[in-house]
Parts: structure tokens; sequence; C-alpha cells
């Protein structure tokens, strides 16, 4: 193998290890689902402890007493109050109940912090990313002006770098660990949507028309190499593409239409779920929850010992 298809590997294993933004493979994104157990308070609350918890936590304080699982719930409280004004809103609660749904997102980020912290002042600086992502191309260049659309990084380099400064939003050109979580899981964060919408249009528009047309759709999904007949269900995909994803009909989708497949309004299962919470808690019926309202309603946030449909915490909270 020659140096440069060595290097093409090592960086598209890099790639696929440090979850590299450039790549996309599935585009539409949909929320998760908060608990895979049926929303039945009558019968037990797993839903809501898996919900407020997350499913693997949820399972660690089946084995606590009833005092310690209070306790710790007590500052999980604590640090639901972003504000500090010993309330928890119901925008508190959705916020924290998205936080857990999303560890796997937050572990992720984690586990490759150390590849691009370079200088270990717990912040990641767009050089530091350029030099332990691009840094071989950079030095090597000549090496890289054969390599196809797919992996051109000097395509990639610009596109990221556009990519780190939206997310960093306070322009120091240096993303903490939000702001890098954002940079690698743009479709998580509402504030970087737009990068989400334009790059997919990016990858698929090939005639620059700033539009996706049917046949662009299609091919972003199937390559037609052998000229045989279309799979039915690639019939099935222009079929949807013509009834559902062109929504005014013009043969091509334009920003909002590319929106409206790739992040459809899917139903708030967490705002739901905090406003639920809130209303069975809420005892002055002020619309907000104290430390006091959630401590005595404490079964329906996290389980026990005493419970029989416990389900809470495998790990010390402190993780979350």
């Amino acid at each position: 193998m020659d140096v440069f298809g060595l290097v093409c590997v090592v960086l598209v294993c890099a790639a696929a290890a440090h979850g590299k933004p450039t790549l996309r493979k599935e585009r539409v994104h949909h929320e998760p689902q908060l608990s895979s157990q049926a929303h039945e308070d009558n019968k037990s609350f797993q839903y809501d402890h898996e919900a407020f918890l997350g499913s693997e936590d949820a399972k660690t304080f089946d084995q606590l007493s009833p005092e310690e699982s209070k306790d710790r719930l007590g500052k999980i409280v604590d640090r639901i109050d972003n504000n500090g004004d010993g309330y928890i809103t119901t925008d508190e609660l959705k916020a924290w109940i998205k936080r857990v749904q999303k560890r796997y997102v937050y572990e992720n980020v984690a586990k490759v912090w150390a590849d691009y912290d370079l200088n270990k002042d717990n912040k990641i600086s767009w050089d530091e990313y350029k030099q332990a992502t691009y840094g071989y191309y950079l030095a090597n260049p000549e090496e890289f002006e054969d390599a196809t659309d797919q992996f051109s990084f000097k395509k990639m380099l610009p596109r990221d770098e556009r990519r780190f400064k939206t997310a960093d939003l306070n322009g120091d050109l240096a993303a903490d660990r939000e702001e890098f979580t954002a940079f690698l899981h743009p479709e998580e964060f509402e504030h970087m949507k737009d990068i989400v919408i334009q790059e997919t249009l990016e990858d698929i528009d090939k005639n620059g028309d700033g539009h996706v047309d049917a046949d662009e759709y299609i091919a972003d999904m199937f390559a037609h190499e052998d000229g045989g007949p279309e799979p039915d269900w690639v019939k099935t995909e222009r079929e949807q593409f013509s009834d559902f994803r062109d929504l005014d009909k013009d043969g091509k989708m334009d920003r909002d239409e590319i929106r409206h497949w790739i992040m459809p309004q899917d139903y708030d299962h967490a705002q739901a779920e905090a406003r639920h919470l809130v209303y069975e808690s809420d005892q002055d019926k002020d619309q907000m929850l104290t430390k006091e309202e959630i401590l005595e309603n404490w079964n329906m946030f996290v389980g026990s010992q005493a419970t029989n449909y416990g389900e809470d915490l495998t790990r010390n909270h402190d993780e979350l």
C-alpha cells in the first residue's frame, strides 16, 4: 500500500473512531424515545424513572434504600436548578431529561477529548483540532492531490472550520466541552441545525444549483452502477420524494424542505414528561417544583429497594 493509501486508511479509521463530523451516513435525525417501558403511572413509575435518569442509570436505585435514594435525588435536584433560585421549572426539567437521554453523546466526546486537547488546558482550540486531524495533510498536501471528493481534505478542512466557529458561541476559537460536543454532534443542538442543513445540501447537490432534485436524492442512497432496473425500495423512495419531500411540488427540495426531511418535528417526549412530572408533584400549583415537593413525591422520580418497579442510577450521579 502506498503512503497516500495508508494515510487515507488511517484518517478514515480515525474519523470512524472519533465520530468524524463531516462524514455522515444517516440523514434523518429523530428524537430518541425516553423509555422502552409503557407510561402507566397507575401501575408503576418505570417510564418516569428511565426518562428522568436514563435506562442504564435507572437500574441502580433498585439496590438503594429509600433513604439513600432520596438523598441522591436531592443532589440531582440541586444540579437541575441551573439558576439556583430554589425552583425547578418545566424548562429546567426538560433540559435535564434531554441531557440524560443524550448521555452517550457526552460520553463519546469524553473518550476523544484527550486526542485533541494537546496542551491539556481543558479546551480544544481550532488550531489543536486542525493539527490533530489535518496535520499530516497540511504538512504533505502534494500527497492528497488525487483524492476523491469523498475524502478531499482540502474541502473538509474549511467545512470543519465553519462548523467549529458556529459551535464556538463566545468566538474565542477555543471549544469547551459543550461547544466541542456541539461541533461533533451538531444535530443535537438547536443553534447548529442550519449547519447540518447546509452540509447535507452540499453533500447531495451535485449540480450546485442550491437545491436537491429527485435524482440527487436517490443518488445519495443508491449507486446505480450496473444499469439494471432500480430495486423496489428505490422506486418507493422516489415516490416518497414526490409525495412527502418536495412539499411545494416544484421537483426539488430547498433548504426548508431539507430541514423538514432530515429534522422532522417529532413529538417532544422530553417536554411532555417534564410537564407530567411537574403536574404530578406541584402541590401548590405554581407550575414550579421546590426540592421539598420533589422529595415528597420521590418515588415518581427514582426507585429503591422498597419499590417493585425500581429502576434508576447505575453509576454515581456525579457523572451526569
